[in-house]
């Protein structure tokens, strides 16, 4: 099992770059109309076991959500299922003033 990484709101950018990571938002259908990162892509956390096959377990991730809550439950779902790298925004989009 691997560990979850936090990745700290100022730090997310060249974090994801640094590591080429895919950039999961685990928020509602509803949250995710109302704006979010650039680059991410949107796999709500209720949804995340019927599309896991969709990500590369061999690809960094990070995952993103309003608070830092739900994406760290992602994260660490998926670092038990053996997903090579996985990290958490740390604060979510709120600590980005985003939210």
């Amino acid at each position: 099992m691997s560990e979850v990484v936090l990745v700290e709101a100022r730090d997310w950018q060249v974090w994801s770059q640094e590591h080429d990571a895919a950039i999961i938002d685990v928020r509602e259908p509803f949250e995710w109309a109302m704006g979010t990162l650039p680059g991410a892509e949107f796999i709500g956390l209720g949804s995340l076991f019927t599309r896991i096959d969709e990500l590369d377990p061999d690809r960094p991730i990070l995952f993103i959500c309003r608070t830092g809550s739900r994406s760290g439950v992602a994260a660490g779902l998926l670092a038990q299922r053996g997903f090579k790298e996985v990290a958490n925004l740390t604060g979510g989009l709120v600590a980005l003033g985003l939210a």
